[in-house]
């Protein structure tokens, strides 16, 4: 990759973050140049490279948040770096886990990311959108726990169905689902016997079990739940989110990084990850 700046070290995140505090510490943005683009497009490659592929446990507030980054990208267009616009950036994780909640699957797209010059600088994106893959088997406890008498099942073409745990020989009602809140509400469409399955008229009343959603950022609006062929499938947005960007913690989190490369799990803490607009 050819350098932008003369004299300019791709490999030093340190520098780029000394550069930062300069632009930051300004009452403006920076100026649009490849200099102000230079130091921006370091730290989230250098970020990448270390990050993809790590399992990490992230201390925020009083939750331990395990994952494994899957994916960490933007385009990062150099007439947006210039002035602090990293625009669109997909983060993928796997097997996340926070207290009793379990998830196969999460991914985040952040839209218009931009950096607020400030003391301390602030990271802000809107909108976020959201997506949570829980595995049929986190489905199939969920429902046990609201409700004892029903057993859930997921088919491989995405099809859930319940039936009576005493009885499951009795048949089983094929079912749509949403969410409320932290409600997950069943709508049956069909009956399935063994032989034969017999659709539902349309005013058939929906089933609605109390179910131990994790707790979701506030302002989150869920705008979508649906089955998988092997998960529950829940999507939601966040109209604008802000996170803190103090450099110290930052330069602290590379030299963890760096120094741990390969070293298997990690454990960070960020202690403003969940500030958000209100």
């Amino acid at each position: 990759m050819p350098r932008l700046v003369p004299g300019w070290r791709w490999d030093d995140p340190f520098h780029a973050l000394e550069t930062l505090t300069s632009l930051w510490s300004s009452a403006g943005l920076p100026s649009v140049s490849a200099g102000a683009a230079a130091p921006y497009r370091t730290l989230f490659t250098t970020l990448q490279r270390l990050l993809v592929g790590r399992e990490i446990t992230v201390r925020v507030d009083h939750h331990d948040v395990a994952l494994t980054v899957t994916e960490f990208d933007s385009p990062l267009d150099p007439r947006g770096l210039a002035v602090g616009q990293l625009g669109e950036v997909r983060l993928a994780a796997r097997d996340m886990r926070w207290d009793q909640h379990r998830f196969d699957r999460a991914t985040a797209v952040l839209h218009n990311v931009h950096v607020r010059p400030g003391v301390p600088p602030l990271l802000v994106a809107a909108p976020v959108e959201l997506s949570l893959a829980l595995s049929r088997e986190v489905f199939d406890a969920a429902l046990r726990q609201a409700a004892p008498q029903l057993c859930g099942e997921l088919s491989a073409d995405g099809t859930a169905r319940v039936h009576w745990a005493r009885r499951p020989a009795l048949g089983s009602l094929e079912v749509d689902v949403q969410v409320v809140g932290s409600t997950l509400c069943l709508k049956p469409r069909a009956l399935v016997t063994r032989r034969r399955r017999w659709p539902l008229p349309a005013p058939v009343p929906v089933l609605a079990y109390p179910v131990g959603l994790p707790e979701l950022p506030r302002g989150l609006l869920v705008t979508g739940v649906s089955f998988g062929s092997d998960s529950l499938q829940l999507s939601g947005v966040l109209p604008e989110w802000r996170m803190e960007l103090p450099l110290r913690h930052l330069e602290d989190i590379i030299t963890e990084l760096t120094q741990r490369a390969g070293a298997g799990a990690l454990s960070l803490v960020w202690p403003s990850l969940g500030r958000r607009s209100e």
